[in-house]
């Protein structure tokens, strides 16, 4: 990253740079081995009392002393993707959002809050698209009492690391006490290199129902009604499992075709049957249903720690679009004596 101007290190930010993506130079703390200078790139999301506060990509919060700063800059947005499907943030949340539906939702101005009996976060969380219509301190309060009243954890679900992405409110909620429970990422690829992959033969099979065995596969056990609903929700679901010599099938899978996009999730594979080739083989017959009903793009969610998946993910053509987080909200004050 370039900081110079005729040769010499200058620091072009000012409090008023609050909201932008920045890049900015440090020295580096006293006793760190290796370079004289740290570069970090991030939203700025405040400036007060002599402290930047700056949001990576990953959602990390940086603290960085005004004292310490040798050279800064706005940057452009993060470059799109070279490769694969283009996808702004909200067209990614909003497919997400279709695929797993809630089974109640209300309108907070631009956020929606969803319930699903808490089966799931992302069909239990407030998605924060646009402004609530309130000041915040007011939204927040209507976002704990609705999720009161259903006897349910209130959780607020944002995204770091893309155009159009949340980090101020994500550094607000910090301010606030929410804490940031779970991190996760969205990733994307073309549909047609899933497609290609593992030949399933006739060892997949495919339903619009996930049948005993699938569920019996399936990590989150015990799914009750409410979170059957959730499952089966969707413009088009497909259920993929991999028979098993015992009553659990040996892999499984879920697909929800929308438009343009395929989202993949559930892709579970048996402990003793893996590293086979099961899990491409599930992830290819559900493309080649996604393909003849008109999808072209791919996304899934992964998480960070998981090497496998992302590995598995990698190699068929995936790659990291923006990071996704969900806040829980601050635990209530105990009651006065």
């Amino acid at each position: 990253m370039e900081f110079t101007a005729g040769g010499r290190l200058e620091l072009r930010l000012t409090a008023a740079d609050v909201g932008k993506r920045v890049s900015v130079r440090r020295l580096a703390a006293e006793g760190s081995p290796g370079a004289k200078f740290t570069d970090t790139v991030g939203v700025l999301t405040s400036w007060n009392a002599g402290v930047l506060h700056i949001t990576r990509r990953d959602g990390e919060q940086v603290q960085i002393p005004e004292s310490s700063l040798v050279a800064g800059k706005v940057v452009p947005p993060a470059p799109a993707r070279r490769r694969g499907p283009a996808a702004s943030y909200e067209e990614l949340a909003r497919a997400a959002a279709r695929a797993w539906q809630p089974v109640e939702s209300e309108r907070l101005g631009g956020w929606e809050l969803r319930a699903a009996d808490g089966f799931t976060r992302r069909a239990n969380s407030v998605l924060p698209l646009g402004d609530p219509g309130l000041p915040l301190d007011e939204a927040l309060a209507r976002v704990g009492d609705w999720y009161e009243r259903r006897g349910l954890t209130p959780y607020i679900q944002t995204a770091t690391g893309a155009e159009g992405t949340q980090e101020l409110l994500c550094a607000e909620l910090d301010v606030r006490g929410w804490v940031r429970e779970v991190s996760a990422e969205m990733w994307i690829g073309p549909l047609a290199p899933v497609a290609d992959g593992v030949d399933p033969g006739d060892r997949v099979e495919l339903t619009r129902e996930p049948g005993e065995a699938w569920l019996g596969r399936y990590q989150r056990k015990g799914a009750s009604e409410v979170a059957l609903k959730v499952l089966t929700a969707g413009p088009s679901v497909w259920f993929a499992t991999v028979p098993g010599e015992g009553e659990e099938p040996d892999a499984i899978g879920r697909c929800v075709v929308d438009g343009r996009w395929a989202g993949f999730a559930a892709v579970e594979v048996a402990p003793s049957r893996r590293r086979q080739g099961l899990a491409s083989a599930v992830m290819t017959a559900l493309a080649r249903r996604a393909l003849e009903e008109g999808a072209s793009a791919a996304w899934l969610q992964v998480e960070a720690d998981n090497e496998g998946a992302r590995a598995l993910y990698g190699r068929l053509g995936f790659a990291a679009h923006h990071a996704y987080h969900h806040y829980r909200g601050p635990d209530p004050e105990p009651a006065g004596l």
